[in-house]
This record gives C-alpha cells, sequence and structure tokens, in this order.
C-alpha cells in the first residue's frame, strides 16, 4: 500500500496529511503566530523553520518516515503549465527561488527535501495556480501588452471536477463544467473535456468580489487611486487582494460572520451577501456561454458553499442553465494526496 505526504504551506499556517492510498491516517494544520514569522526576511526563509515543523509532527505521531511512497507539495508561482501531477526537478527548485512571492513556493521545496531523505521516495506538485489551458481567444485583452491570465483555484477545480464525473461514471475529459471556487478568492471556470478553456484571473481577484478580494472594478478609479500619492504600490495591491470584499465594507472575511450579522436585521450585510451570490451568478453565467450554452453541470465548491444563503441566492439564478451540484470545502490535501496516488499506480508524472 501507498503512503502519501501532503503539505500545503499557506502565508500563516503549514497544513500536512498521510494517505494510505485514498485512506486519510492523519491530517495537521500547524499555525504559525505573526511573532513566528517576523523574524524571517522572505518566505523562502521559513522553509527550515517549516520543515522541522512538519518533523517533527510526522514523530509525534510514530510515523515511520521510511514508509513514504511519495510527498506531494502545493505547486507554487512557477511559469505557465498544463495541468496534471509534475516530479520535483532542477529546473523547477531553481525557478522557484526567484518565483513572485507567495507561501505555496515553499510546497516542492519541502516536498523534495523530505523525499531525500527515503529511499525510493518521490517528490510531486500537482495542478499549481499558475495552470494554463486557456484557448487563445480567451487571452486577448483590449492592451496587447496585458493578455488575460490564468491564475485560479486549479487544484481544488480539478479535483472536485473529477470527483463529480466519478460520481456520475463518466470520464472528466468527456465534460463540459462550470466550476465555481468560492473562497476567500473566487474563480470561476469553463472545463471543456479536461481543459479549462477560459476562467476568472482569481488571484489578483478579478471576477465577482470575495471575502476578501475586491473584484473587478473601475479601472477609471483606480488608476486615479494609484496617483494620488496617498498609497504604496504594495497598499494598493492589498485593496485588491487581502482588503477588498467583506473585509473593505464590514471588516470581517468570515461569511459565517456576515450571515449572522443579516440574519439579525443588518440590512449591509444582507445585500453584500446577495451582491457576492449575484456577481458569481454572472460570471456562472458567461462561463456557461463559454460552452456553447451546453453545460453538463454547474458546480459550486469551496468554503462559502457551506452558506445556504449564498449558493440559494446563486442556485435561484442559474438552475435554469444546467444541474447544479455542491460539493463544500476545499480538501486540498486529499488532492494533492490523490494526484500522487494516480503517478504511483501508474499516470505518467510530467516533466517541468
Amino acid at each position: 500500500m501507498f503512503k502519501i505526504l501532503s503539505i500545503n504551506p499557506g502565508s500563516t499556517s503549514t497544513k500536512i496529511a498521510v494517505y494510505e492510498e485514498e485512506k486519510l491516517l492523519f491530517q495537521k494544520t500547524i499555525r504559525h503566530s505573526n511573532e513566528e514569522l517576523a523574524v524571517f526576511a522572505d518566505i523562502l526563509s521559513q522553509f527550515e523553520f517549516r520543515k522541522k515543523l512538519i518533523l517533527n509532527i510526522l514523530k509525534a505521531e510514530n510515523f515511520p518516515l521510511n514508509e513514504l511512497s511519495a510527498v506531494v507539495g502545493r505547486g507554487g508561482m512557477l511559469r505557465p503549465l498544463e495541468s496534471g501531477v509534475y516530479e520535483v526537478n532542477s529546473r523547477m527548485l531553481s525557478d522557484l527561488q526567484t518565483a513572485l512571492p507567495h507561501a505555496s513556493n515553499l510546497g516542492a521545496l519541502l516536498a523534495n527535501a523530505i523525499a531525500e531523505e527515503i529511499p525510493a521516495c518521490r517528490a510531486f506538485i500537482a495542478d499549481p495556480v499558475v495552470v494554463d489551458e486557456l484557448q487563445e481567444v480567451a487571452r486577448i485583452s483590449g492592451l496587447p501588452m496585458f493578455p488575460r491570465r490564468s491564475n485560479f483555484h486549479v487544484l481544488n477545480q480539478k479535483a472536485i471536477a473529477r470527483k463529480y464525473a466519478e460520481k456520475i461514471g463518466v470520464d472528466y475529459e468527456k465534460l463540459r463544467l462550470v466550476v465555481a471556487h468560492l473562497g476567500g478568492g473566487i474563480s470561476i471556470a469553463a472545463h471543456e473535456y479536461g481543459k479549462v478553456i477560459d476562467v476568472n484571473q482569481g488571484l489578483d481577484g478579478y471576477g465577482p468580489f470575495s471575502p476578501e478580494r475586491s473584484g473587478t472594478i473601475d479601472a477609471g478609479n483606480l488608476v486615479k487611486l494609484c496617483f494620488l500619492g496617498k498609497y504604496t504600490q504594495d497598499e494598493i495591491n492589498k485593496l485588491l487582494n487581502g482588503r477588498g470584499g467583506l473585509v473593505a465594507h464590514l471588516g470581517t472575511n468570515d461569511v459565517t460572520e456576515v450571515e449572522q450579522l443579516a440574519a439579525s436585521g443588518n440590512h449591509k450585510a444582507k445585500i453584500l451577501l446577495e451582491a457576492m451570490a449575484y456577481q458569481v451568478a454572472k460570471e456562472i453565467g458567461a462561463m456557461h456561454v463559454v460552452l456553447g450554452c451546453c453545460s453538463d453541470a454547474i458546480i459550486i465548491t469551496g468554503g462559502i458553499a457551506y452558506s445556504e444563503f449564498v449558493v440559494k441566492k446563486i442556485t435561484e439564478r442559474v438552475s435554469g442553465l444546467a444541474k447544479v451540484e455542491i460539493f463544500p470545502g476545499e480538501n486540498e490535501l486529499e488532492a494533492l494526496a490523490f494526484a500522487g496516488l494516480r503517478v504511483l499506480i501508474g499516470e505518467e508524472a510530467k516533466i517541468y
């Protein structure tokens, strides 16, 4: 039986899980306080700190490292590539040293370092945020120096699409699906026969606004904001991603908290949730058109998919387009482990 360690580094946490093939053995979330992280100059310098914490957890669980067949890390900000499972190699490790700073860059580095200590253990990443399968027409914008980019929640999107395909007994590569990932950021994609041919650029918050991202906003007003002399570039970026959306309006990114406010009679909270759902529904409609108005299903996933209020508001608007399926949560650790398992049992890993 293959045993697989999944590693998902976030900005203030490192999540790990160990699977015996498809069976979860244990899962842990290691929280990192601001004080702990303040001593590090950047994300990459946290490598040894996080590696030690992971190994300590495995030791505390009495898990023998030499039983691991693979370690699968969250993919980082590499250059654009096709979806799939990639074996970690020297080129990937080198590119991550100079990649756009992001916690996910540690995924491949940690996976490789741990796998190197174990005989016959392999290191992989799967479906990183930079996966780019856009059709040509979807890349064009009104300014040639700014082509549309593909940055989205591809790991969870692909995993949930495959899970839905398995549920109905059809290959993922034979389906046309609109998948809406609703989390701290929101990405809505058109999956056509195994490829994501169009998607809103969710990394910077383009598309619907979300709990902490601004969504598409008036470009003219944004330009004026940039030249007021009031904000630095980093502060503008934070307004778009981190301090936008529900955070900007209500000071919280917790949808459950906003729902409670709405239920208590807070009109602003209620209309914000309705507006977010409205914008998600519009984007789902756009991706349905991308698929020739022939979507096999609309799938709603991510943490916000637990919100009955938001899901109901979206479903009321899009249920006439195709059947709607709900897969709440974003089990990325499972997605990583299952991706590694597919290679261990015969799928060929891709070369970066």
